[in-house]
């Protein structure tokens, strides 16, 4: 029987070795040589400290801020483990909402998120990813579109003119990835950085 045995058990052990340590270390050291910024998760240093990174999205509340699309992401209920609560850009609980078109509770965010801008004297068509979640909950991104109708709060509070900051947003604004790919986009955390760096 031990026979039979030995040649399971060596085989074992050895793909454990290779596919378990030593492949992913392989790929590891590869990627840390090839492209350490995106290894390491494509951080952004500012005055020497991290202050995000450029794939994950953060919140910014402040009226001198560009602010990102609605996040759906959640925790456990401290007080309640069976639930959850919401937690805006929970990086470690990445997901969409699951609600659907006709959930009670997607219908009156989306309708107070309109209210919002509207009270802010926001005219005219809303931008879908000014009121919506993205599938992760984490996007970085928001439409040209949407950075584009948030300029006149954001230039009033930093008595700025408007067309600066216009100028800014187009400035930070990518295009479709190879022409064809993907949207259009700013990178909200990119754009505020660089909105603090004007003079």
């Amino acid at each position: 029987m031990i026979e039979h045995l030995r040649p399971a058990l060596v085989m074992i052990v050895a793909f454990t070795l290779l596919t378990g340590i030593a492949y992913p270390l392989a790929m590891t050291q590869v990627a840390q040589t090839l492209m350490p910024r995106a290894a390491n998760g494509s951080l952004i240093v500012k005055n020497g400290s991290v202050v995000g990174s450029e794939l994950v999205g953060q919140q910014f509340a402040a009226d001198r801020y560009f602010r990102p699309r609605p996040s759906a992401t959640s925790q456990p209920d401290p007080n309640d483990s069976t639930k959850t609560i919401d937690a805006p850009y929970n990086a470690a609980a990445s997901s969409g909402s699951n609600l659907g078109p006709i959930s009670q509770k997607l219908l009156d965010r989306v309708s107070g998120d309109v209210a919002k801008l509207r009270s802010e004297a926001v005219q005219g068509t809303i931008p879908v990813d000014a009121v919506t979640a993205s599938g992760s909950g984490l996007d970085p991104h928001i439409s040209p579109e949407n950075a584009l109708l948030q300029v006149p709060r954001v230039a009033r509070a930093r008595s700025l003119p408007a067309e600066r900051v216009r100028g800014l947003v187009q400035a930070q604004s990518e295009g479709r990835a190879l022409g064809i790919l993907g949207e259009p986009r700013v990178n909200v955390l990119l754009l505020n950085l660089a909105l603090d760096n004007l003079k």
